[in-house]
This record gives C-alpha cells, structure tokens and sequence, in this order.
C-alpha cells in the first residue's frame, strides 16, 4: 500500500473519530444534566431501563459513556445492578443507530454540513445553538473521514498482502478475534463496525466475512468499560463485569444462530440486496435486538453469576444493610401510634451511627496508620447520608396523617435531630480528611496539641453521650449536665487555641500542623453545639404542655 494512500487512510480513521467525538460531546452538553437525570430516575421496570439506555445512548453515540455513567450511578448507590441491566441492553441496541446513519451515501453532503456546523459552533455566542453546531460539525467530519477511508483503501482489492490478510478472517473464529482486538484498540464499537462498513463498501470485506467482526466488535466494547472500573468501588466493577458477560452471551448466541440457521444472513441479504453498507447496519441492529429480547428475562442468571464471580466482601454487606430503613420500610401498615415509636427507633439508629462515625474519625486522627479506620468513616458517613434523605421523606409522609398536636411537635423535632446528626458525621468525616492531610503532606502537630485535642475530641464525646441519652431516653434532668459538658468544651476551644498560637511562636508546629489543629478545634466544638441542641430539642419554650 503506497505511503500516501495509508496516510489518507489514517487520516480518515482519524477524521472519522474525531467527528464522533464531536457529536457525542456536542450532544451531551446540548442535553446538559437531563441525560444524568433521567438515568438516576429508571425504575426497576425492565423494559423501562431498556428504553432509557436506547434513548440516552441514541443521543450521546456511545456506549461506552452511558455504561461508564451506569458504573458511577451503581457505586455510588443511586442505582441497583438489575436496574443497570436493562440499560445496558438498551445501550447495546442505541449504538447500532451510528452504522445505520453511515449507511446513507452523505459524503457529498459533507462540506455542507462542515459550513453550517462551522459557523453555528464559532460564531453563535447562544450555548445551545454552539452545541447543536457543534453535532452537526461532527456529523460533517464523520463523513468526510468515512470518504477518505473509501477512496484509500480501494486500491487493497489488488493487494495480495491484504487479500491473504482478508482471506484467514473468514474463519469465524478470526473474525471474531480480530473484531474484538479492534474494537479494543479503538475503544468504540461504533467506531469500529463503521469503518468495517466501510471495507464492505469497497469490496474488500464480504457481507458473510463482516458479520463475524461485528459479533467481535461487541464483545471488544466492553474494553473502556472495564479499564474504567478498576478505579471504581466493587460495585461498579461488577457493572463493567454484568457488561462483559451480556456482549460474550450475545456473541455465542449469535453466532450459535447463524451457524444453524444460515437463511437468517440470507433474509437480511434480501431486505438490501445491492446495499452491503446497509446489510452490515442490519445486522448489526438485528442482532442487539436479538440478544436483548432472549436476556432480557435472564436478568436474574446474569445478576446471581455476575455474584457470584464477584462476590460481596463482608464491609458491602455491612454497607447494604446499614443504608436502608430498618424501622420505617413499611410505615403505611402501622398505625399512628406504632409509626411514631418506629420513627424514633430509626432517628435513634441514625445517631447510633452519627456517634460511631466520630468516635471513628477521633480513633483514626491519632491512629493514622489503621485504614480499616479510615475506609470506615466513609461507609458510615454514606450510611447516615441515605438515611438522612430516607427517614426525613418517611417523615413528612407522617405528617400528611391526621396527628395529634404532640406528634406533629415530636415530628418536627426529630426532623430537627436527623439534621443534627447528619453535620455532626459531616464534622467527623472532616476530622479524616484532616488526617489524611497530615500523611499526604508529612506535616505534624506537637506532641502538646495532639494531647490537647485527643482531651477535647473525649469531652464531646462524652457530651454526645449525655445529650443522645437525654432525647433518647427523655432524662430533662440531664440537660444540666450535657450543658456544663458543652460549656467545658467551648473553653477548651479558646484555651488550646490560645496555647497553640504560643507554640506557633516557638516554632513547635509547623503550618500545615497549624492549621488542621485550629479546624479541629472547630469541628469539635460545632459537634458539641449540635450535641446540646439535641438534648434541648424536646424541652426548649415551644414544648407541648401536658
């Protein structure tokens, strides 16, 4: 192959990526957060998730951005890994929609659509039209660089290098194997079933030989997807894995189908029998919808295989029943009287977390050397965080009930309580960040400082303690005492603050030292503020009488 057609070939390769990537980012930030919003919001309905994952990946052109969005959704709890199945067939099926597009002959279109892309993505200042410029620049480029594919590689007809070449991939299994190395290399499988499309076109790849790259080209999608998951928690690993499994089903199940039932390539032959650009997006299309519809009521297998190859470690366990309501799941089957009692079981459960979760960070602050401390803070953090949105949404679905006067003070009191606890493991998940700056940066606070703060962190413990027993059990009489704590605590703060300031002077800290041990200071005092509101929430001047 001359130097000049192979450079025009790289080149269009080049083009056509580059016009990919410009539609799908022009039509993400056209859409904006909807796209996100929209697949937080899928429901446990199948089919549902299905036509959400078609939808959201018809619009973007990738894939591989709406599994990669699936992995951050799962891991962080916003989504369940049978929720995300139904997303990924879905996606599965809207990224055929590209080849489908490619098809139609628009290359003489291009420059047309390059101008009028251009001018709306350089010259419009209003963000919607830029983006939506931006699409149809994309649109332009993907065009033009499929041309350059076309003109450069014609002459590989006559090539005997690339006729042997061409001539093993008609093993299937060689097809199979070079669609999925290539579609890793490119890390698009859009990308890479078109420009085979292309090769199809210029009669250097037959339709039989074609269809065997794109069942490869699926299973190589899945490529980005897992490279993304290694940063990501098990969770998310578990999605990119779910993918792996559904697109190596998806291969065997088609490939199992043509070979037994060769008059279904012959049928898509004849919907476009002068068309090969056309068969290929058929087929493509053809088999997602395939795989999806024969999947779709695996979801079960999939999800306990996918388990069971990566199976939860004891702390997700942990994590899966801390967040969810205990008390409160079935709130419409209790009575008033019932679903006030188990309303207060749940706050009470929250703050039993809120307290560890500070006891936690106090233990890791001076004990940096134990992670299993550090990597509790954020489950427990992330614990108190759902519950803090959960048990607050049970409770105003309590209050829509026709409560007494005393239960819609008690109702709004511990609205204020779960408010309460929520900053105070903000405050703690604080005091392990301020942890893990000190070890990052090797900066130290005196041995004095560290005595001082170690005194302070177990004087609002100790005010928590008394506080918590004060709401929880209804001990008023004990308000004097979590009083005295908190006002023992204020002290601290200014008195370690001030001998701090005259070790600074003495060079006996460094700054960094400095500055974390003047934040905890703060962050401890604010627990014990919210402390003392605690104790006072049911006694303060607007209590109920009688």
């Amino acid at each position: 192959m001359p130097l000049t057609e192979a450079l025009a070939l790289f080149g269009g390769i080049g083009l056509f990526l580059y016009g990919m990537t410009l539609m799908s980012t022009g039509l993400k930030n056209a859409a904006g957060d909807k796209l996100r919003d929209i697949l937080e919001k899928v429901t446990s309905n199948r089919l549902a998730g299905v036509a959400v994952g078609l939808v959201v990946t018809l619009l973007i052109q990738s894939s591989s951005a709406t599994d990669m969005m699936l992995i951050g959704f799962v891991s962080s709890g916003l989504m369940a890994l049978s929720q995300a199945f139904g997303v990924i067939l879905g996606a599965n099926i809207g990224t055929t929609i590209t080849a489908q597009i490619t098809a139609f002959n628009l290359t003489a279109y291009a420059p047309i659509l390059l101008f009028f892309g251009a001018v709306a993505a350089i010259f419009i200042k209003k963000p919607i039209v830029r983006h939506i410029g931006t699409v149809i620049l994309g649109f332009g480029m993907l065009f033009v660089g499929i041309g350059m594919m076309k003109s450069s590689i014609a002459p590989l007809a006559s090539n005997p290098g690339f006729i042997a070449f061409v001539s093993a991939l008609e093993h299937p299994l060689a097809g199979v194997l070079f669609g999925v190395a290539f579609t890793a290399l490119l890390q698009s499988s859009s990308s890479s079933v078109v420009i085979f499309q292309a090769f199809a076109q210029q009669g250097l790849l037959g339709y039989r030989e074609t269809v065997w790259l794109i069942i490869g080209a699926a299973i190589g999608s899945v490529t980005p997807n897992l490279l993304a998951s290694l940063t990501t928690s098990r969770e998310g690993k578990r999605v990119a894995l779910l993918n792996l499994l559904f697109n190596l089903f998806r291969g065997i199940l088609i490939g199992a189908l043509i070979t037994v039932f060769p008059a279904i390539l012959s049928g898509i032959e004849s919907l476009s029998p002068d068309n090969v650009a056309r068969q290929v997006a058929n087929s493509h299309t053809l088999f997602a919808l395939i795989a999806a519809l024969v999947a779709l009521p695996l979801q079960p297998a999939f999800i306990a295989l996918t388990q069971r190859l990566l199976p939860p470690l004891p702390a997700e366990n942990r994590a899966r029943e801390e967040q969810r309501l205990r008390y409160l799941a079935d709130l419409d089957k209790y009575p008033d009287s019932v679903a006030m009692h188990q309303a207060q079981l749940e706050v009470d459960r929250m703050g039993a977390f809120a307290r560890e979760n500070l006891e936690t960070a106090l233990f890791y602050f001076f004990h940096p050397n134990d992670t299993e401390k550090g990597a509790r803070i954020a489950e427990l953090e992330a614990a108190v965080d759902y519950l803090n949105h959960a048990i607050t949404d049970k409770l105003v679905q309590l209050r829509s009930r026709n409560l007494s006067q005393r239960d819609v003070f008690h109702l709004t009191k511990m609205t204020q309580v779960v408010s309460n606890y929520e900053r105070i493991s903000d405050h703690a998940e604080n005091i392990g960040e301020f942890c893990d700056r000190l070890k990052e940066n090797h900066a130290v606070i005196s041995e004095a400082g560290m005595q001082e703060l170690q005194q302070m962190g177990e004087a609002v413990l100790e005010t928590l303690d008394v506080s918590m027993t004060v709401y929880r059990d209804h001990k008023p009489e004990l308000i004097p005492k979590a009083e005295e704590l908190e006002q023992r605590v204020d002290d601290m703060q200014e008195t370690f603050i001030q001998h701090h300031i005259e070790r600074l002077m003495q060079v006996h800290c460094d700054p960094l030292g400095g500055v974390v041990f003047n934040d905890m200071c703060t962050d401890l005092e604010r627990c014990s503020d919210q402390a003392i509101n605690i104790a006072t929430a049911l006694y303060g001047h607007d209590s109920p009488k009688g």
